[in-house]
């Protein structure tokens, strides 16, 4: 029997609770309290208190890298990896994992608790990342899924510590590394429309996080992925000190220290990201390059007069 069968067997014979894995759909932007019609509905949840911290959550302060997709993620992430103190794995995707209530009385039982079923799915979240955590032994987990974006709002209010990285790049290098990676797929309009809803979702986070929420602005720190392949050492060092970690010099060489996390689908895998060195980046498209589509974006990240 599977793992998620045998989790679910026990569940229910304990609690009448089921997790499963959410039905595949189009990234939402969620609410607290609901969904506009048409959208998927959030779960009712709440977000912690500060004094609630210690006993909600067993991760404390984790970090977020909120990058669109084809914009070196993968690469920062290695980088992150192979710092002695930092964890950073394969996407996760937590936020595709669900729970449900198996029966009336199993929801009656956790609601008796102030748990209702988004405050369980946070449980859930922060349950799987911390084993990951404390399984590769090091002190900070970095999480690296695109598509978190979509859910920023959620996953600050789930970890109300957390600290995020917005990684950029030139949003026609993005649309054009998006169509090279399945070109039969889509076409470059078809790539540039695609890849332009991470951008935005990535933009709304940023405008979030350098604003209030709940009085605070959140944690954050942003690069871009040109500078990041000129100078590695430098980016590195920022990123380090934003973390509140030293700077190693051997992350720059991340293939000696992790060669076995480069999975299809769960991130880049292609031979770029395998040589376990930072590449040079391609060419910044000329300004006549940019699609009318993309301009406002190249603008609104300073890659536009």
């Amino acid at each position: 029997m599977s793992l998620m069968g045998n989790l679910n067997r026990a569940l229910s014979a304990t609690t009448g609770l089921q997790v499963r894995r959410a039905t595949p759909a189009a990234p939402q932007q969620p609410t607290r309290t609901g969904a506009k019609p048409g959208k998927r509905p959030t779960p009712v949840y709440r977000c912690p208190a500060p004094g609630d911290l210690a006993t909600d959550r067993l991760l404390r302060r984790p970090v977020f890298i909120m990058s669109p997709v084809r914009s070196g993620s993968t690469l920062l992430r290695m980088l992150l990896n192979a710092h002695s103190r930092l964890h950073s794995p394969h996407e996760l995707h937590i936020r595709r994992l669900e729970v449900d209530f198996g029966s009336r009385l199993s929801q009656r039982a956790m609601s008796a608790l102030d748990l209702e079923r988004g405050d369980l799915e946070h449980l859930l979240w922060d349950r799987v990342m911390h084993r990951e955590l404390v399984r590769s032994g090091k002190d900070v987990l970095v999480e690296k899924t695109p598509s978190n974006a979509f859910v920023h709002r959620r996953i600050r209010d789930c970890w109300p510590d957390a600290r995020f990285v917005f990684l950029l790049r030139h949003p026609v290098s993005i649309a054009r590394s998006w169509h090279e990676g399945d070109p039969d797929k889509r076409t470059f309009d078809e790539a540039a429309a695609d890849a332009l809803r991470y951008m935005k979702a990535v933009e709304n986070a940023r405008q979030a996080a350098t604003g209030p929420a709940d009085g605070q602005p959140a944690a954050h720190h942003t690069l871009r992925y040109e500078d990041l392949t000129a100078d590695a050492e430098r980016e590195m060092r920022d990123l380090c000190a934003f973390l509140g970690v030293d700077f190693e010099p051997s992350m720059l060489d991340y293939g000696r220290r992790d060669d076995t996390q480069v999975v299809k689908g769960l991130g880049d895998w292609r031979d770029k990201i395998r040589t376990g060195q930072v590449q040079s980046g391609r060419a910044l498209p000329a300004e006549d390059e940019i699609p009318e589509l993309l301009r406002p974006m190249c603008e609104a990240w300073g890659y536009s007069s």
